[in-house]
């Protein structure tokens, strides 16, 4: 592990550079002072095609001097950019500063435009055309990825344009996703259930919570054993929102529906992500995007604003 975190191979690469870069003048110099026997007619003897000789002339001089203003340019730029393994330059560039740089200067320009809707909550900019426009953008560039260009999901990536939240669907709430991100776990939850065939009675007793197809019988074997899943999913099924857990009682699976795909769930358990926004969208565009994702949900209440 030391040699990684030594600063050996900072001096490897530093060298190495170096090293070829000098390498090169050293080239050219034996280019030039080294003869070649030629034979009457200044060619070095070598032949290719049967017809196609190699001429005994020396290097065009714009040639070698533009080669040497390259390797004088090579130094150069090492002395004021990070070339030389850990060495930072004279001028102490980097990507990352260059990137935030950017980021700063493009978030400058764009406040005035994100200014005019300070003021206004959720419903408002969802009734601002406008607004949505730059909260479809936001949401296509960022979200899509994820949810989908329509906001549908997929399994295991939640529908953002229904009204069933693992979070909370109002405003600070999904604002408060978009800029801290989520973490939900469900727990590998067999062993707390009992046997396999417990595991499988649960399952349709999920399953019966919903008034999704089941066995009645196994659905009534798995109700004591649902204790252990009451205590994120509640005792009535319906979810907690402080701790992401779903409802149980709807009709919204977002890891798959049917009994294997209930019964996958308790034996496995999920870990999902949402990773945080604030690397990528300032408050600003937070406050348009939460604004635009609420109004997915909410198309009555926007169409009347």
């Amino acid at each position: 592990m030391s040699d990684f975190t030594s600063d050996f191979w900072s001096w490897y690469v530093a060298g190495l550079t170096l090293v070829s870069i000098l390498a090169c003048l050293v080239l050219l110099w034996i280019s030039g002072t080294t003869k070649v026997k030629a034979t009457a007619d200044n060619t070095t003897g070598h032949v290719w095609d049967e017809d196609l000789r190699e001429m005994n002339n020396p290097l065009p001089r714009w040639w070698v001097y533009l080669f040497i203003i390259t390797v004088v340019f090579s130094l150069i730029y090492g002395v004021l950019y990070p070339m030389y393994g850990k060495y930072e330059g004279v001028l102490n560039w980097t990507s990352d500063g260059r990137y935030k740089a950017e980021v700063a200067r493009m978030a400058e320009e764009i406040a005035p435009l994100y200014a005019q809707f300070n003021g206004m909550d959720a419903p408002q900019l969802a009734g601002d055309a406008k607004a949505m426009a730059i909260g479809e953008r936001l949401f296509m560039n960022n979200c899509a990825t994820c949810h989908g260009s329509d906001a549908r999901g997929a399994r295991g990536f939640p529908n953002l344009s229904d009204r069933d939240w693992l979070w909370g669907g109002d405003p600070a709430a999904i604002k408060a996703t978009i800029t801290s991100g989520r973490t939900g776990v469900m727990p590998p939850m067999a062993a707390a259930v009992g046997t396999p065939d417990d595991v499988r009675n649960v399952a349709h007793y999920v399953l019966s919570l919903s008034g999704s197809p089941h066995d009645g019988l196994r659905a009534t074997l798995g109700r004591a054993s649902f204790g252990a899943c009451a205590a994120c999913h509640g005792a009535d099924g319906k979810g907690n929102t402080a701790m992401g857990a779903p409802n149980l009682s709807d009709n919204t699976w977002l890891h798959g529906w049917g009994e294997e795909a209930v019964v996958r769930a308790i034996t496995k358990g999920f870990n999902n992500q949402m990773p945080a926004q604030t690397d990528k969208l300032n408050a600003d565009q937070i406050h348009v995007l939460s604004a635009y994702v609420w109004g997915l949900s909410n198309k009555a209440v926007t169409a009347s604003n």
